[in-house]
């Protein structure tokens, strides 16, 4: 008798702990484009003739928007970054968080 109560407590607490899991909406297939679009953003940047010194930019896609962060030199740059990830092939928007210090 003693079994009944203590697995009904194990259902209860595995319960609760898996009630709380948030699963991603993100499916594999929009995970893989936007690594992606990704890569592809920061190899174009990268090998911009201005821009390719700078290190400071993060980029981010989720659900084939672009996410950019970070900081550079002069507006032109930021606005560049922004120009060069709204070419890659899939970019549907981009959030240009770019802050601009010299």
């Amino acid at each position: 008798m003693i079994r009944i109560p203590h697995m009904l407590m194990v259902l209860a607490v595995f319960s609760v702990l898996t009630i709380g899991c948030k699963s991603n909406p993100q499916t594999t297939g929009h995970y893989i484009d936007d690594t992606a679009i990704t890569t592809a953003v920061k190899t174009h940047l990268a090998t911009d003739g201005p821009l390719k010194t700078m290190t400071q930019i993060s980029v981010k896609t989720v659900e084939n928007t672009v996410y950019l962060t970070g900081v550079a030199a002069t507006l032109q740059d930021k606005n560049r970054a922004e120009e060069i990830a709204r070419q890659v092939e899939g970019v549907q928007t981009v959030v240009n968080n770019i802050t601009v210090s010299p």
